[in-house]
């Protein structure tokens, strides 16, 4: 589990990977993010019409604070999933390590992304002046825009939970978690309120860059096994 040096071999493969998303969408001849953005828009937001109701208040309800806090159900779920099919002594105590270790990479990696990009764009709901707007048809309180979509934030969190599973927990789970990025992440996008490229080249770029840092070193595992010791004294289960 514990890795005692840095895998300089992962880490150069993923930064490299990030770097290759970043160059693909910033050179002029790169791939062509702005065409694929502009189809998948379209594509999902000519059917958001008056006349397809149940469609429209689905995707409403999957652009709600309360599907945002199922998404933390479910991985809240995951995550118990992964602890309890961990055959280590103590796993309450390092998965709770693991939990405190993934909660401050998030934060910082969230504080350094918003302090360090400039950029920004408004989402496509914004930018398209013909734009269909599920707000203006569904009465239910939902989220269908962004004055600044860029890079996708909620697909960040998603992916850095991600990346500590696929870490950490067993390869069935792992594998969930990556599955469940994507399904996820797709509400914002299929409502207008990301464009594609925000999720899988922003943020899954700054995801590839910065994690391998974290998990391909020993400081995940440092940062748990501190938060482990320091709860040994509790009477926690096994």
């Amino acid at each position: 589990m514990t890795p005692t040096r840095i895998d300089l071999k992962r880490i150069i493969a993923f930064n490299l990977t990030g770097l290759a998303l970043l160059l693909s969408w910033a050179l002029p001849h790169g791939l062509p993010w702005t065409d694929l953005d502009d189809k998948i828009f379209w594509a999902f937001n000519q059917w958001i019409t008056p006349e397809n109701g149940l469609w429209n208040d689905t995707l409403a309800l999957l652009n709600t604070r309360f599907f945002d806090a199922a998404s933390f159900g479910v991985m809240g779920v995951l995550f118990a999933i992964a602890m309890r099919r961990d055959p280590r002594p103590d796993r309450v105590r390092r998965w709770f390590g693991i939990g405190v270790t993934m909660l401050l990479t998030a934060g910082i990696i969230a504080v350094v992304t918003n302090k360090a990009i400039t950029y920004g764009h408004p989402s496509p709901t914004r930018f398209f002046e013909h734009a269909a707007h599920l707000t203006d048809i569904v009465s239910i309180p939902t989220k269908d825009s962004a004055s600044n979509s860029f890079p996708g934030d909620h697909g960040l969190m998603l992916m850095i939970f991600a990346g500590f599973m696929l870490r950490f927990a067993d390869r069935r789970t792992a594998g969930w978690s990556v599955a469940f990025v994507m399904l996820l992440s797709a509400p914002r996008i299929m409502v207008g309120a990301h464009w594609f490229s925000d999720v899988y080249m922003g943020a899954l770029s700054i995801a590839l860059l910065a994690l391998p840092w974290v998990l391909c070193t020993p400081v995940a595992t440092s940062v748990t096994t501190l938060v482990q010791r320091g709860l040994s004294r509790l009477p926690l289960p096994h």
